[in-house]
């Protein structure tokens, strides 16, 4: 028998789509439904993103020594000399390029890419990948022409995506799957940082929302296996390291938690800042792609004469800390400070990609070298090391911008190992809190989400609400009687205790209210109503659902109708009936489904099937 290329080909693809269906009914089998297996992939995971982080450093390194003469070694925002001429030229056109490049892609993909906060919070954890790669790809690019921004957006953004993919290859369960983008932001992070405790916390409190048994683990073996590879690829050192041990006193603390309000006063200022210089470059009426250039300028007449406020800051935080602040003039200390909030604002309002997590802590470095200064001459019986200030500053003011006071308290405890200066930069981290929430309620990445008109204000799973919709509730046993029929009739056709909904339509199928049948048997039976139509008694014609709207939505809609049942209508404009829903069931399935949430959330998911299944009996 001769077997032609077409059969041989078909015989190839089919054992290779065997193959395929098996791999993925054993990573179902092995993965999906075992806990030890969703934490080894998390392992994976964590030490994948590792070298995706290193490679993203190394992009961003690589632009600056090629664009702005920077050392390999070195740092953009560090201690190096740049040539004048670069500090203007490369900004700009930087950023004309990178205007360009923007466009371009969003013109390939017009959408709004999806982080992680986001994906938690409001899709259940689905994230794609390749958007993920573009914006990373569009961070290194902003980065690395000298943007005023972090890098942790790319990172987080980069291990985040990619640990979605994954887990949708996986095709596991929503709340694995909002694990798994833990897993990949707490990794991202522990290796940008090397910090393992820093980065796991990290995604307990912006990404996943809350802190379980059941996602303990799978997160910080994440963290930890992705600053194993890190090291091994650039060493043992933390983002900053103090060695000495410093001493507080009681007056220490409240020095310390001033600084911490202070700090928050200065967050809420650098944040509200975007926002400014966002509506102003809308304003001044240029394309999108240019308003990058345009911040460039800017950018690059402010580096004239404060160059350290390029790049994300890393470098000036260990140059800040290395160095005594009584050295620095104060003068200089406060231009700093205001020339990073400035570029900061410009880069990101100008529409440069990247975050304020590392440019927080660089500006937080800034402000705690500052309060140094004037503690040691205003009341030197009260001056501490100035490093405890410097750290107090960090933590206070980027906990205070990105919403994250557990993550700053464990970043500079696995950087100093000094349990006294952490519980000083504590004291400073929840004053700084406070303020922020008393007087903005926001961090950056909800205040981003609030301008655009999404109401979130934490990564805590809300999605759900959305996919619980009136389509997937109502009911549809019920019967539509035209508007004009007269009421004896319908009292005919449906007895008083029918157990069926009747709504009056007009002449073309809409939706023209509700009948009552009590009332309609109580009408019809007096006398002189035998000429009463169904009109007469229909009423709540103005209030009405749509298949897709969310449960959340319905129940403001019966509080406005004081109706205990509304009508499902097609849409707006036809009106023709669908179904109906109760207020009582609507409610009964919307705190159902909390309840759910918050048992798995506790981890004792189990308890609440039975306890469902017993009442159900």
């Amino acid at each position: 028998m001769v077997v032609t290329e077409e059969q041989e080909l078909h015989a190839r693809r089919s054992v290779s789509a065997l193959v395929k269906v098996r791999a993925r009914l054993w990573a179902r089998t092995n993965i999906r439904n075992s806990e030890f297996g969703l934490c080894v992939t998390a392992a994976v995971i964590g030490a994948v993103i590792a070298l995706g982080v290193a490679l993203t450093r190394f992009g961003v390194a690589f632009f600056h020594h090629l664009l702005f003469a920077v050392p390999w070694d070195g740092h953009l925002s560090g201690d190096v000399h740049i040539e004048r001429l670069r500090l203007l030229l490369v900004p700009a056109f930087g950023g004309l390029l990178y205007g360009v490049v923007a466009y371009l892609l969003w013109r390939w993909k017009p959408r709004d890419i999806v982080d992680a906060i986001e994906a938690n919070a409001l899709h259940g954890g689905h994230m794609s990948l390749s958007d993920s790669l573009r914006l990373t790809g569009l961070t290194v690019l902003s980065a690395g022409v000298g943007a005023s921004v972090g890098l942790e957006a790319a990172y987080t953004q980069l291990g985040a995506g990619t640990a979605s993919r994954i887990g949708r290859y996986l095709h596991l369960r929503r709340g694995d799957l909002r694990t798994f983008v833990g897993c990949g932001a707490a990794a991202a992070i522990a290796a940008a940082f090397n910090a393992p405790l820093a980065g796991a916390f990290y995604a307990f409190e912006l990404i996943i929302g809350s802190y379980t048994l059941s996602t303990l683990v799978p997160v910080v073996l994440a963290a930890v296996f992705a600053t194993l590879v890190e090291r091994e690829i650039i060493g043992n050192e933390p983002i900053f390291v103090v060695y000495n041990h410093m001493n507080l006193a009681a007056s220490h603390y409240l020095i310390l938690a001033i600084v911490g309000f202070v700090a928050g006063l200065l967050a809420i200022v650098a944040m509200v800042g975007v926002t400014f210089v966002e509506q102003w470059s809308k304003r001044a009426s240029l394309p999108t792609w240019a308003r990058p250039a345009l911040g460039g300028v800017v950018l690059g007449n402010i580096a004239w004469f404060f160059p350290e406020i390029l790049g994300s800051g890393h470098g000036g935080i260990e140059y800040t800390i290395a160095h005594n602040p009584q050295s620095y003039e104060l003068l200089l200390l406060l231009g700093l400070i205001a020339a990073k909030i400035a570029g900061s604002a410009i880069s990101i309002g100008t529409g440069f990609r990247g975050g304020m997590f590392s440019s927080s802590l660089y500006l937080g470095a800034l402000y705690g070298a500052a309060v140094a200064v004037i503690v040691q001459r205003l009341a030197p019986w009260a001056a501490a090391s100035d490093t405890v200030y410097i750290l107090g500053g960090m933590g206070s003011l980027a906990a205070g911008v990105v919403g994250a006071p557990m993550t700053m308290i464990f970043l500079v405890l696995e950087s100093t190992t000094d349990f006294s200066a952490t519980l000083g930069v504590t004291a400073a981290v929840i004053a700084s809190v406070l303020v922020v929430r008393h007087w903005f309620g926001y961090s950056f990445a909800t205040w981003r989400f609030h301008l655009r008109g999404v109401a979130l204000h934490s990564p805590h799973d809300v999605g759900w609400l959305h996919d619980l919709q009136v389509a997937n509730l109502m009911r549809r046993d019920f019967a539509v009687v035209p508007v004009d029929q007269p009421l004896s009739e319908v009292c005919r056709q449906f007895p008083i205790d029918a157990a069926i909904r009747v709504f009056a339509v007009n002449d073309k199928g809409g939706y023209e209210g509700y009948v009552d049948l009590t009332e309609a048997h109580s009408a019809a039976r007096r006398e002189g109503n035998s000429a009463l139509r169904v009109k007469d008694i229909a009423r709540g014609a103005e209030h009405f659902l749509t298949p897709g709207q969310p449960i959340r939505e319905t129940l403001d809609h019966f509080i406005a109708s004081a109706a205990e049942t509304l009508a499902v209508v097609d849409n707006s404009r036809d009106r023709r009936v669908q179904g109906y829903l109760s207020e009582a069931f609507a409610l009964r399935r919307y705190y159902r489904e909390l309840e759910a949430r918050h048992s798995e959330e506790l981890g004792d998911n189990e308890l609440f099937k039975l306890h469902h299944a017993a009442s159900d009996d």
